[in-house]
C-alpha cells in the first residue's frame, strides 16, 4: 500500500525527534487551538486552527499559524467563534489547510487546554484526507495544572479551583484578548503554559515525559 506524500513528508520530521526521557528546555512546543462546528470529532468539521511556537520560555511571535476553512452551514458554534458560512468562504479549503498545518507543526510538542479534543478532530480530518493520525507528543495544560495544584504549587483559594482557560487567565493575570478565536485562545494558552513551565521547573519536572503525563486523581 502506497504512503500518501503528505504522510511521507510529515513522518520525515520525526527522524530524529523528541523523546519522553529528554529534557524539555530545548524542545519546540506548538501551542494550538481549534474551533469547530461542534464537539463530535467524527461528525463535526474544523472551522479554524491557530498556533504559536514556544521555546526557551518565550512565545515565538515569528512562529505562528492561523487559518480558517469553508463550512457548509452555520451551527450554534458560530456564537462562540464568530466564523459564519459566508465569511468562511474566504478561507482555505480543508485539504491544503491541513497540509500547511502539518508542515508548520512538524515534530513539535503539541500543547493545549483540553488538547485531546483538538487532537481528535484534527486526526479525524487528517485521516479522511491522508490516511494517518498525528504522532506528536502532547501536553494538556489542564492535566499539568491539576498535577501542580496537587503538589501545592497553585493557590487554590486564589484560583477558586477554576482551572478553565478563563480561570487560569485570571489566576496568572493574563488578559484574555480575542477569546474564542483559535489564534487568540492559542496565544492565551501559550502565556499560561509559560507560567506552568516555571512552576514545573520548581517541581522538578525537567523531562518531557513529566510534562506530557496525564493527570490521575487517584494518585
Amino acid at each position: 500500500m502506497s504512503i500518501h506524500p503528505v504522510h511521507e513528508a510529515y513522518t520525515a520530521h520525526f527522524e530524529p525527534t523528541w523523546d519522553e526521557a529528554l529534557g524539555w528546555e530545548n524542545a519546540r512546543f506548538v501551542v494550538l487551538d481549534t474551533e469547530s462546528t461542534g464537539f463530535d470529532p467524527k461528525r463535526d468539521r474544523i472551522v479554524s486552527v491557530g498556533a504559536i511556537g514556544v521555546m526557551y520560555f518565550e512565545l515565538l511571535l515569528d512562529d505562528t499559524f492561523d487559518v480558517f476553512m469553508p463550512i457548509s452551514h452555520n451551527t450554534s458554534s458560530v456564537t462562540l467563534h464568530g466564523i459564519t458560512r459566508e465569511y468562511s468562504e474566504r478561507g482555505m479549503p480543508e485539504e491544503p489547510a491541513l497540509c500547511a498545518f502539518l508542515d508548520y507543526l512538524g515534530d513539535g510538542v503539541i500543547v493545549g487546554h483540553h488538547i485531546r479534543h483538538d487532537v481528535a478532530i484534527l486526526n479525524a480530518a487528517i485521516t479522511t484526507h491522508f490516511g494517518f493520525e498525528l504522532r506528536n507528543m502532547c501536553v494538556d495544560t489542564m492535566d499539568l495544572t491539576l498535577r501542580l495544584a496537587d503538589m501545592g504549587l497553585l493557590d487554590r483559594d486564589q484560583a477558586h479551583e477554576d482551572y478553565t482557560l478563563d480561570g487560569l487567565a485570571r489566576l496568572f493575570r493574563i488578559r484574555p484578548a480575542d477569546r474564542h478565536t483559535a489564534a487568540g485562545d492559542a496565544f492565551i494558552t501559550g502565556q499560561i503554559f509559560l507560567k506552568l513551565l516555571r512552576l514545573a521547573e520548581r517541581a522538578g519536572f525537567l523531562r518531557l515525559g513529566q510534562l506530557t503525563e496525564p493527570y490521575d486523581a487517584a494518585e
